[in-house]
């Protein structure tokens, strides 16, 4: 099957930045928020984003306008029945991710994959909301998308040859690096990941060492671009306790329990850079 037409759901951070990704690839993407004012403001991030590649130099401007112009938003779900792979990048929430997979599974043709960025969320149990179980598959993406060059994949239990096949050709077409994960929770790097963050905060936590102490002896005696309590506020906090909370839900293992400052800063708002602070301020 060859993959011409991409539908996303959901154009926030991850949604805008797969749109995106795909359409300078060539693809023709229609992209569905559930209200206009969200759906214009993920189309204005797109347009934003482009603007910047092309004045850094890493996008001809010809090329930005027939990005552009593969781009369709729309606020219906059904829009999205002539696509031949969906992305599903809406919150990290499993009853919204099945509704949503149910009524894809109604609108889209029989050949069309379904596909979910989630960054912890059972995929098997997506797919069960399903009748086509096989054709359904985690495309994990990294913030910023245009820039980060992992996709990791995601096989669920019924995932079949066919679709890990064409999935890995997609990511290819886009310009990623693939790696291929079990359907577990985290994935490969998130399960790794998520302790050593959490790790981190609790050393933070205890007063071990300041926080910009931390992050430099990570970032010089581990040569890692960034230290972990940037990262963290990169990701988001929220972000972080989530998928710190599904784990520890899933293994029961104190590695993922996540300390009480990560659980009081995400209550207060601050979520890292997206809320404006986070460890670090980013007004």
């Amino acid at each position: 099957m060859e993959i011409k037409t991409i539908g996303v759901v959901g154009c926030g951070l991850m949604g805008a930045g797969i749109v995106e990704t795909c359409a300078k690839s060539g693809y023709t993407v229609k992209v569905r928020e559930i209200n206009d004012e969200l759906l214009q403001a993920g189309l204005a991030r797109i347009e934003a984003s482009l603007k910047k590649a092309v004045k850094r130099g890493k996008l001809d401007e010809a090329d930005s306008k027939l990005a552009w112009e593969r781009i369709t938003g729309t606020i219906q779900l059904e829009a999205l029945k002539d696509s031949d792979l969906v992305i599903e990048a809406a919150v990290e929430n499993m009853e919204l991710k099945k509704e949503i997979f149910a009524a894809l599974d109604k609108i889209c043709p029989a050949h069309t994959i379904l596909s979910s960025n989630t960054s912890s969320l059972s995929i098997t149990e997506i797919a069960s909301a399903t009748q086509r179980p096989e054709q359904v598959i985690g495309l994990h993406f990294f913030n910023p998308v245009p820039v980060m060059p992992l996709l990791e994949i995601v096989r669920a239990l019924l995932t079949s040859d066919e679709t890990l096949k064409i999935s890995r050709e997609f990511g290819d077409s886009v310009n990623k690096t693939t790696v291929v994960a079990k359907d577990t929770p985290g994935f490969i790097v998130n399960l790794l990941l998520i302790p050593f963050l959490l790790d981190t905060i609790r050393a933070y936590e205890s007063g071990m060492a300041t926080k910009e102490d931390i992050d430099t002896g990570i970032k010089l005696g581990l040569n890692h671009p960034m230290g972990p309590l940037t990262l963290a506020d990169f990701v988001g906090l929220d972000t972080t306790l989530f998928v710190a909370d599904a784990m520890y839900d899933e293994f029961k293992d104190s590695r993922y329990a996540a300390p009480p400052l990560l659980r009081r800063m995400v209550m207060a708002g601050k979520m890292g850079k997206k809320s404006g602070a986070g460890f670090y301020d980013y007004e």
